[in-house]
């Protein structure tokens, strides 16, 4: 899976209009993520830092809630846009999980167990181990 890494508003006209996952690396308006929604109809979910989600305001998380639109806190850390414009989460995290689940571990069991194991925030894995 991949995961769009936008660094500013600019980008925002030129991004694919089947992206799934996104993370916004600045401060979005209301605005900014509302005509994101609208431009990526596959949009699954929106990954921003934690200090930025204080100030998404509750009637835009009520637009991405009735688009089915995720909106996660976190970072992706290590990743380098410079080098690639998309963060990748590896394969072997999905077998990871289905092992763990094998083993009987609950999904928070496993979201403690990755959040230990990976750089990955815990909104992030929720999402992906649904």
């Amino acid at each position: 899976m991949k995961i769009r890494v936008v660094s500013s508003k600019d980008e925002i006209d030129t991004l694919n209009k089947d992206e799934e996952m996104i993370h916004l690396t600045f401060r979005p308006s209301n605005k900014d993520i509302m005509i994101l929604a609208n431009m990526c109809p596959k949009l699954k979910a929106i990954h921003v830092a934690g200090s930025f989600m204080k100030t998404i305001s509750d009637s835009t998380r009520m637009f991405l809630e009735m688009q089915n639109v995720a909106l996660l806190e976190g970072d992706v850390w290590g990743h380098r846009k410079d080098i690639n414009e998309y963060y990748e989460i590896n394969p072997a995290f999905f077998e990871k999980v289905k092992a763990s689940r094998a083993e009987g571990l609950s999904d928070e069991q496993i979201i403690d167990k990755f959040e230990r194991e990976s750089q990955m925030d815990r909104d992030l894995i929720r999402f992906l181990i649904k």
